[in-house]
């Protein structure tokens, strides 16, 4: 497992924020189609969310079997950070579309109310204010891939725009990780 371990806080300078409160905000609800009515699609507004945990890089084919290692140290470890909320509950971030090399991997992390001790070998990340279309997903890690094929086809159906350059999010519902049996709640940004 290769864990990147850079200190200094990462700020996305291509998000295009616009002001929201900090709290969490339900916008919009379920979509038309029948499918994808039962998928629970809804937008979202996060304010700032600051993380603390681990960097994962490695190669494409790794990325599953790497982050859920990543994700057992983390969660044996959580006792160490500091001002930790949600329980401990884990977070996982990652831009698709990532234009410069410190952007490049997932971010294995919890999130956080301030950036104090963090423990020497994690790093910190700033995850601006952003729009988010999201979705539960419950399910093996394998298929993940088809929650987001329903986030992402509801985001046409709405005439949405993916913001691929954005932080994307995963906020587990658990702090047991159980790769055949997660569950998840996915963020895909948006415009």
């Amino acid at each position: 497992m290769n864990i990147a371990s850079d200190k200094k806080e990462i700020i996305p300078e291509d998000f295009r924020p616009k002001q929201t409160p900090h709290s969490l905000r339900v916008i919009m609800g379920k979509a038309n189609s029948q499918d994808i009515n039962r998928s629970n699609v809804v937008i979202k507004e996060l304010g700032e969310v600051k993380l603390i945990g681990f960097r994962v890089l490695c190669g494409n084919k790794d990325y599953q079997e790497e982050i859920h290692k990543a994700a057992c140290i983390l969660q044996e470890r959580v006792k160490e950070i500091k001002h930790v909320m949600n329980s401990g509950r884990q977070v996982g971030a990652y831009i698709v579309e990532d234009t410069v090399p410190e952007k490049d991997g997932y971010w294995v992390c919890v999130q956080v109310s301030s950036f104090q001790q963090v423990p020497e070998d994690m790093v910190t990340l700033t995850v601006p204010p952003q729009k988010y279309v999201t979705m539960m997903h419950k399910g093996p890690n394998t298929l993940i891939g088809k929650s987001y094929e329903v986030i992402h086809n509801w985001m046409v159906i709405k005439d949405l725009k993916r913001a691929s350059y954005s932080w994307k999010l995963e906020l587990y519902q658990a702090n047991e990780i159980n790769p055949t049996d997660l569950h998840v709640e996915l963020y895909d940004s948006i415009y």
